[in-house]
């Protein structure tokens, strides 16, 4: 995909943040009177149809706003985006959640879904290559619109319950090559999966290979996710070893 300018850029971030808080389509007087970008509207319009023809927006109806594509978030996500720290209160507590129960592999991993569900909000899974799974969070799913379409919540339900399914997921379609890894449903190509956004992390945990993630709307708050993500997967391991 070809290079941004400095203008198209700023344009790009503030779509996506405003994308993620809405999830609603952006146009560009939303993005005028909100982000002080210092253009007029029509100059943000004609730099979001350049952003469409370079394949970083798309526009999902005739005449309404535009939305980021999978490319536009992963340059969002490495790029853009400021990750914002775990507290020292909120790492205590997680540790805490988890450490009497550290010889008990199972009940580690249950505990340690459930603890990423409370904590992002958002449907928590993990799986090992064993085919072991653990899930929580379900309720967190209809929290959002994206949900609000039976077939979406079907398929992914139907992927939580198939144990195969959600192994090849997290070690088939993730590559493990990055600490931190984010897979839209577009990319999977599976019907009716185009809404959602995974956020996932491997671990060794005393021998047991695994993964842990979310799986949540495509405009997840990837700002806030990714670290506890993050953290999870390393207090697993950490854990585990001791």
């Amino acid at each position: 995909m070809e290079a941004l300018s400095a203008r198209q850029t700023q344009i790009l971030k503030a779509l996506i943040d405003e994308y993620i808080e809405t999830a609603l389509p952006v146009g560009s007087l939303a993005l005028e009177k909100k982000y002080n970008l210092g253009i007029s509207p029509a100059t943000i319009r004609n730099e979001m149809v350049a952003l469409t023809k370079a394949g970083f927006l798309k526009q999902p109806y005739t005449s309404a706003g535009r939305v980021p594509t999978p490319p536009a978030m992963k340059f969002y996500i490495n790029q853009l985006m400021e990750e914002k720290k775990l507290s020292v209160a909120d790492e205590v507590r997680a540790k805490e959640g988890v450490w009497e129960v550290r010889n008990d592999f199972d009940v580690l991993m249950d505990q340690a879904t459930r603890a990423l569900s409370q904590k992002t909000k958002i449907l928590s899974v993990a799986a090992t290559v064993d085919g072991s799974t653990w899930s929580h969070g379900y309720s967190q799913v209809f929290n959002n619109p994206e949900f609000n379409n039976f077939q979406v919540c079907q398929t992914l339900f139907s992927l939580i319950e198939q144990e195969k399914r959600l192994v090849e997921l997290f070690f088939g379609k993730f590559t493990g090559l990055s600490q931190i890894e984010v897979l839209f449903g577009e990319e999977l190509g599976w019907e009716y999966f185009d809404p959602v956004g995974i956020v996932a992390t491997r671990f060794n945990a005393g021998g047991h290979e695994g993964a842990i993630g979310v799986i949540g709307p495509f405009r997840l708050n990837y700002s806030a996710v990714i670290p506890v993500v993050r953290y999870f997967g390393d207090l697993v391991e950490q854990v585990a070893k001791k």
